[in-house]
């Protein structure tokens, strides 16, 4: 099956990505790897992270 590029679901991804990054930034938390993945379906990559980053992450969360 090939892909199809929808450019609202891009830019929905692109923004989701951006919003992602920014509220996790006030956590204190950068996710190096968290992206757009070009597959289909449209996906955001979280990626990797170290112990620190997804403690830091779970602490964030439970506080929400």
């Amino acid at each position: 099956m090939t892909a199809h590029y929808d450019p609202e679901r891009d830019q929905e991804a692109r923004s989701l990505v951006s919003d992602l990054r920014t509220v996790l930034g006030t956590h204190g938390i950068k996710l190096p790897s968290l992206g757009r993945d070009y597959g289909d379906p449209t996906l955001i990559t979280l990626g990797n992270c170290n112990l620190a980053t997804a403690k830091a992450l779970v602490d964030a969360l439970r506080q929400a």
